[in-house]
Formats: structure tokens, C-alpha cells, sequence
């Protein structure tokens, strides 16, 4: 109906058309999706000549940068291995003498653990099993815990490099994530497979039997890849002689007194047939003749170390310091220059090759091609850490998504232990038997590790729990450090000292704890998928209080103490520029934010003195 004013105009009614229109709800953005890295610098077509010309050099000049830094960063690993070796190889050492700890298998997973971490080398902690195998030390199965030790402990180090990304917190969350996943799949796959072992002894009776149905006679020096390239820096820097961490595991005495530090690079042992006299003879002939074997020194080594006379701790914390600081400079270094070379198309192209799946029906091939390349580089640059520390960086800034991570770092793992088994061939004949079994260990533990958390998609818990936490220490990154130092240090060392004292005690003050988790876990589980399945005090954990319940009350606990740490450090600088005078007052913090109070001196005056918790709430 239409009402007209006059003859001439008639106005229909308003009519409202805010129902027709339908405003989409904004989608949240995923934390995990990968981000755009977007080309802000001119197009190539837009580009002259010389501009091009330019642009070459530049992209040339960066590839060398960045392999330069790649080499440094490999090189400070390995400065980093030798100085771990020498503040704590002879430590080393002596854990693997005792065997009556060995004997409990926890007790063997942890010093697995533990030596690992102290070397910061899988493959030197493997190489002291097999020596105190092949020596008769050590029995096989009780080798078998310690070989699975080695795998936890080897995933630390780029757990730690991920923490040098912590500056931005989405790509923190990433790296983190990318870092973690290797932890949770070698946790997870030793908290199945440790019992199976030590109920059936499976990985023992499988590689003795795979050993057995081959004659195998003993072949040449494993492959030495990257470290032909890396020796010449590192050996300049720092040699190490590792028979002295055998000597002392093995027994020997004389290995306690030696240093770690490597003086003759080059030596000849000539044997001779001498007259030697005998002690406590006293009638007859006291000589006989023997074999003497002379070690003679020909030439030293050639690195700055070889004539010190500090001693190994001294030497180890030089290179400890150097070595973290060149490997967090080079990672930075890093990090920044891939921002810089991959956007745009190169980006694109980078992250559709790695990311992309094959097309129907092989998409399931894509997973297993990416094990094999994980597999491939770690056994080219003959160290896992290395290998899952490269990609780390690469995870955080979003070109490698954590679903394409996890099989990459779970080849790492086969990778490193195919180096193993080229080490036990070149193993004498008398003892090739017992070394290679204990690399197959190593390699079907892994194995069976991708057969549980691998092969079926549901099963890929690493890759959920991975991410779980990464969300968690993209709120609260302290509880990074928290992570590592419990799971990697304190945990290893309570299992470590209750196993000294039996397994009574040791079931008594684990179990509890252990049963605990298992139903907090299975609780959240069924929490998120099945709620129905639970009484209704279950369905939600508020009855429990917030402190139980979330770290939010932790934050502030830690945000209030570090708060105090910057007051104290404040009122120090304070105190000494009130000596100097009512110039410089740098400390003292408003809790307002309105300009008309600061301006006003008089209103100023009257107002009291901020309380020091505002203080440190508002710093």
C-alpha cells in the first residue's frame, strides 16, 4: 500500500531488508594452518636488467650464506658432543660399570637416558653397549633397555633447539610442536615395548635368530659422509680419544687416569721378543723371554688444545660455552634467512612439493616416501639430532606442517640406526655377532614403534599429543622448561635412585603416580569424544580446584616471582641514582594511564605510593 502526499509523489512503505541479509559467522583461524609467507619486494617481471642481474647474485649469495650457516651449525653439534664428552664421559663411564642396576630394566632405560644426554651422541653411548657386549661385560638382553634409553635421550637436542624460537608465539607453537612429536614417539614406544621385552624378551629372540641364519664375516670401517667435510674445522678445534669412555665402562684402570682430550694423533706399536726378569724368584732361572709391545708417539694432533694443561671439566665448559653460542647465532641466522628466501613463489613451490600428498589412491604411499627421506638424510649426515634439529626451524616458520614432520623425524630414527649396523660389520670376527644383534635391537625397537604409532591413522598419537602441548606453551612458555627439565633430567634421575634401592620401593612410589595418570588420561579422552559414558561429576573437571585444574593461577605465580627478580634489580639502581640526585628515574612505574593526573603535581603529590604488588603487576 503506498501513501501519497499528493497526486504527484507517492512514497512506499520502509520496508526493512536486515532479515534478507545473512552475515556469515567469521571463521577462527587455525594456529596450525601454515601460514602465507607472502612476496612484498618488486615481481620479477616488473624488474629491468640490471635489477634482474641483481636479484641472481643476491639469491646465489644467500644459498652460499645459508649452506655456510648449515655447516656451522652441524660443526657447533659436533663441538657440542665433545664438550659434553668431556665434562661428563668419564661419568659416563663409570654408570655403565655397575651391573647389578643394569640388571633392572628400568634402571638400564634411564642410564640409557642419562649417558646420552651427558655425550649428547646416540652413537657414542651405542658404541660403549657394544663394547662392553662384545667384551663380555654385559649380556645382551640386559643391553636391550639401554639401547631403547639412547633413543630418548637423542631427541633433547632439538626439543632444546625450538626453544630458540620462542620470541613469536605462533611460530614457537610450530617449532615446539615439530620438536616434541620425536619426543612423544620414542616416550610412547617404550612405555609399550619395555614391558613387552621384559615380559618376552621379543627384540632379543628375533635378532638372535635373524643374527644366526647368517654366516657373517667382518667387513670394512663404516662410512664416514659429512664428517669428511666437518673434520677438518672440528679437528682444528677439539679431538677426542674415545677409548678412554670404553676403557674406564670396560674396566680398565689405567683408562680412569687418562685425559679425554686426544695429544697423538699418529702412533706405532712395535712388539719384541725381550728377556724380562721374574719378580719373587728365588732359585732357578728368574728370566724368561717375552712379547713386549712399545707404543712410539710419530706425530701430534693438530688442534688447539693439544698442548693445554687445563683439565678435561675446564676445557668441556669452554667449548660448552662456544659451541651453544655459535649453534643459537647460526640458528637465528637461520631462521631469518629463510623468512627472507622463502616467500612467494619460491614458498609455494617449497611447500606444495613437502606438504602435498600423492594423488587417490596412493595419498597413504606420501607418508612412507617421507620416512624414507628421513631415513636417507640422517644416514647422509650420520646423526639424528642433527637432521630432526634442521627441520625444526624450518617446522616453525610454516613449511613443513607436523603432519609431514612426524614421519620425517620418525625416519630419522631408522637412519641413524642403519649407521650402527654398518659399525657392527666392521666389527672383529669374534665379537661381529653380539655387535650386530645389538644394532638390530636398535633398528626393530624403531620398527615396531612405527608398526604401533605409525601405520594405522587413528594411532598417530604424537602427533595430537604434540600439538596439545605446543598449544599449551604457546600460552604459558615457561612450561616449556618445565617440560624438558622434568622429562629429561628430574624423572630419569628419581627412577635412577629409587631403582638403587630395589623394586619394592621403586613400585611403591611409581605405580601410584603412574595409575593416576593413566586414569586422568583416560578420563580427558573420554571427556572429548564420549562424555555420555561418564557420571556427570566426570563429565567436567570444575569440581577439582583451578589450581588442579589449569595453569593459569601457575602463570601468575611465575609472572609475580620473575616481577620481584626486575623490582629487586630496580630499587638496587634506584638507591644509587637517588646518591646522584632526582634525575634519572627510570624505576619508578605509574599504575595510571591518565595524562591530565601526570601533569597535575599537586594532585600527584597527595596520591600514596603504589603498593609493591601493583608494582609488579603492572612490570
Amino acid at each position: 500500500m503506498f501513501m501519497c502526499k499528493d497526486r504527484s509523489v507517492c512514497i512506499g512503505p520502509a520496508v526493512s531488508t536486515a532479515a534478507l541479509i545473512q552475515v556469515e559467522p567469521e571463521k577462527e583461524d587455525d594456529p596450525w594452518d601454515l601460514p602465507e609467507l607472502h612476496d612484498t619486494g618488486v615481481s620479477w617481471a616488473d624488474l629491468d636488467t640490471q635489477g634482474k642481474v641483481l636479484r641472481v647474485f643476491r639469491s646465489v649469495g644467500k644459498f652460499i650464506l645459508l649452506l655456510g650457516l648449515l655447516y656451522m651449525f652441524v660443526c657447533s653439534l659436533d663441538i657440542l658432543s665433545s664438550a659434553f664428552q668431556l665434562v661428563g664421559g668419564k661419568t659416563a663411564g663409570d654408570i655403565f660399570q655397575d651391573n647389578e642396576v643394569l640388571s633392572n630394566p628400568l634402571a638400564g632405560l634411564v642410564i640409557g637416558v642419562l649417558v646420552t644426554l651427558l655425550v649428547q651422541s646416540s652413537s657414542t653411548s651405542s658404541s660403549i653397549v657394544v663394547s662392553m657386549v662384545s667384551s663380555g661385560l654385559l649380556q645382551v638382553s640386559m643391553a636391550v633397555p639401554i639401547i631403547m634409553g639412547t633413543n630418548i635421550g637423542t631427541s633433547v637436542t632439538n626439543t632444546l633447539v625450538a626453544m630458540t624460537q620462542a620470541g613469536e608465539r605462533d611460530t614457537f607453537r610450530r617449532a615446539f610442536a615439530g620438536a616434541t612429536v620425536h619426543d612423544f614417539f620414542n616416550w610412547l614406544s617404550v612405555l609399550v615395548l619395555l614391558p613387552l621385552e621384559a615380559t618376552t624378551g621379543y627384540l632379543y629372540h628375533l635378532t638372535e635368530l635373524i643374527v644366526r641364519s647368517f654366516h657373517l664375516e667382518s667387513g670394512e670401517n663404516a662410512p664416514a659422509l659429512l664428517n669428511v667435510i666437518t673434520d677438518p674445522l672440528t679437528h682444528a678445534i677439539i679431538e677426542l680419544d674415545e677409548s678412554v669412555i670404553t676403557g674406564i665402562a670396560t674396566g680398565d684402570p689405567e683408562a680412569k687416569n687418562k685425559s679425554l682430550i686426544k695429544i697423538w694423533c699418529r702412533t706405532s706399536t712395535n712388539t719384541s721378543l725381550q728377556n724380562v726378569t721374574l719378580a719373587n724368584c728365588t732359585r732357578g732361572m728368574c728370566w724368561e723371554w717375552r712379547n713386549v709391545s712399545e707404543t712410539l708417539n710419530i706425530r701430534k694432533c693438530g688442534h688447539i688444545f693439544v698442548n693445554t694443561e687445563l683439565p678435561d671439566l675446564a676445557v668441556g665448559l669452554i667449548l660448552l660455552a662456544m659451541s651453544l653460542l655459535v649453534l643459537c647465532t647460526c640458528l637465528v641466522l637461520i631462521v631469518k634467512l629463510l623468512n627472507s628466501v622463502l616467500k612467494g613463489q619460491v614458498a609455494k613451490v617449497i611447500k606444495t612439493i613437502i606438504n602435498t600428498d600423492f594423488p587417490f589412491p596412493f595419498a597413504w604411499l606420501t607418508g612412507y616416501l617421507a620416512i624414507i627421506v628421513g631415513a636417507v638424510m640422517t644416514f647422509i649426515v650420520q646423526s639424528s639430532s642433527v637432521f630432526t634439529s634442521a627441520i625444526t626451524p624450518l617446522v616453525g616458520i610454516g613449511v613443513i606442517s607436523i603432519e609431514r614432520a612426524y614421519p620425517l623425524s620418525v625416519g630419522s630414527n631408522i637412519g641413524t640406526t642403519s649407521t650402527a649396523v654398518l659399525a657392527a660389520l666392521a666389527s672383529p670376527g669374534d665379537t661381529l655377532t653380539n655387535s650386530l644383534q645389538i644394532a638390530l635391537v636398535h633398528l626393530f625397537f624403531n620398527v615396531s614403534g612405527i608398526v604401533l604409532w605409525y601405520i594405522v591413522p587413528f594411532m598417530r598419537a604424537p602427533i595430537w599429543l604434540a600439538k596439545s602441548l605446543g598449544d599449551v606453551t604457546a600460552r604459558h612458555r615457561w612450561f616449556a622448561l618445565i617440560y624438558i627439565l622434568v622429562c629429561f633430567f628430574l624423572l630419569p634421575l628419581l627412577i635412577f635412585g629409587l631403582s638403587l634401592a630395589g623394586w619394592a620401593v621403586l613400585l611403591a612410589v611409581l605405580l601410584p603416580p603412574a595409575i593416576l595418570l593413566l586414569f586422568v588420561v583416560s578420563v580427558n579422552v573420554l571427556q572429548g569424544r564420549w562424555p555420555h559414558a561418564l557420571p556427570s561429576c566426570l563429565r567436567t573437571w570444575d569440581f577439582l580446584p583451578i589450581w588442579a585444574r589449569s595453569l593459569e593461577p601457575w602463570d601468575r605465580v611465575v609472572t609475580v616471582v620473575t616481577a620481584c627478580c626486575c623490582c629487586c634489580k630496580c630499587c638496587e639502581v634506584a638507591q644509587g641514582d637517588e646518591e646522584a640526585g632526582p634525575v634519572n628515574k627510570g624505576c619508578e612505574m605509574e599504575s595510571h594511564n591518565n595524562l591530565a593526573m601526570a601533569n597535575d603535581s599537586e594532585e600527584k603529590e597527595k596520591v600514596p605510593p603504589p603498593p609493591v604488588v601493583l608494582k609488579m603487576t603492572v612490570l
